[in-house]
């Protein structure tokens, strides 16, 4: 059973939504991942929402581009939670994406995150796994101390070459 699923409306948006895939397979959770459209395959759409759903999903990573509706198609399906990735595309390099997004009508929420934030989409997807599983936000937590050891490294590292040149 997977716990997550990623969809997004091209398999050109898989370059970016890859960021997403390498942090679930970090914390070794179960996902799918599905490419379809809001536009051009709606019911197939819908479809594998409910069907994520009725088989005990717990949330849904949704990307898209330009009018970026799929996310919003998405969240209309279902009462899991979803986490919207606007992608840069077009003229406006995803600011249009971010929009459609984020200003969903009331009743309908979608969690953001920015224009192409992949990583962050599933790392919050992570974080709300884990307040109901407790080895998961140990991971979380590790991952965090981890962060910050790597950050003072590279200021160490940073400081030394400061101090020799």
């Amino acid at each position: 059973m997977s716990q997550i699923g990623v969809i997004m409306g091209s398999d050109s948006d898989y370059k970016v939504m890859e960021e997403s895939i390498k942090v679930l397979r970090e914390f070794e959770l179960d996902f799918e991942v599905k490419i379809s459209s809001a536009h051009r395959t709606l019911e197939r759409t819908v479809d594998w929402v409910k069907a994520f759903e009725a088989q005990g999903g717990k949330l849904i990573i949704a990307a898209a581009g330009l009018a970026a509706h799929l996310p919003g198609v998405v969240a209309g399906a279902t009462t899991l939670p979803v986490i919207g990735v606007p992608l840069s595309s077009g003229v406006m390099e995803g600011i249009d994406a971010l929009y459609s997004i984020v200003q969903m009508p009331p009743g309908i929420p979608v969690a953001t995150v920015g224009i192409g934030a992949a990583r962050n989409a599933a790392l919050l997807a992570v974080q709300v796994l884990a307040v109901e599983d407790k080895p998961l936000s140990i991971k979380v937590k590790n991952y965090r101390a981890q962060m910050m050891k790597d950050i003072e490294a590279k200021d160490e590292a940073l400081q030394k070459r400061l101090s020799e040149g």
